[in-house]
């Protein structure tokens, strides 16, 4: 196997596990950008089976989800963009929809009128409660086929170091 000194960060290669193919790092991150994207939409699917399971046909899973990231809290739109769960466009249309269909209540700010808090209506609140129970069967029945998986952490880690490294980038640009 090559050394460290010898490969660009980009080919440099370790071995996954003995007797195991090598990979190349970048091969890794590459690999790491499909699954966010994969799992993603793979979740967004769980959310709108479960909607429609539930018979709640009038908000998308990405809606479902923007009242999951709300919860119990008032906010501003302005902090679920900062928070990095949505664009500005996106989030604002996804508001409005929510707030027509009943979902979400607005407050315009006192002090600044471009500001607008939004919580979460009893039906919003209804719906969150029965998404939360599914959150937590998904849990249970990860739970039992996981029991101390330790591969889980490992990942939880690089996925937080991969949200660290893009949003260094974001803030500071190229390395």
């Amino acid at each position: 196997m090559a050394t460290e000194s010898e490969c660009s960060p980009v080919t440099r290669t370790r071995e996954v596990q003995p007797g195991r193919k090598l990979r190349t790092v970048n091969h890794d991150y590459q690999e790491l950008k499909r699954l966010i994207e994969r799992l993603h939409r793979r979740f967004l699917d769980v959310l709108r089976t479960e909607l429609t399971r539930l018979g709640v046909r009038d908000i998308s899973s990405v809606q479902a989800l923007l009242l999951a990231n709300i919860g119990e809290e008032e906010m501003t739109i302005r902090d679920l963009v900062e928070r990095g769960y949505y664009q500005g466009s996106n989030v604002s249309y996804n508001i409005k929809k929510l707030q027509d269909l009943g979902y979400l209540e607005h407050e315009r700010s006192q002090h600044d009128k471009r500001s607008v808090t939004v919580r979460l209506t009893k039906k919003a609140l209804d719906v969150l409660e029965k998404l939360r129970d599914l959150d937590r069967r998904l849990s249970d029945h990860w739970e039992e086929d996981h029991p101390s998986d330790d591969q889980a952490v490992m990942a939880a880690e690089a996925l937080r170091r991969l949200e660290r490294t893009w949003g260094d980038y974001i803030r500071y640009g190229r390395k």
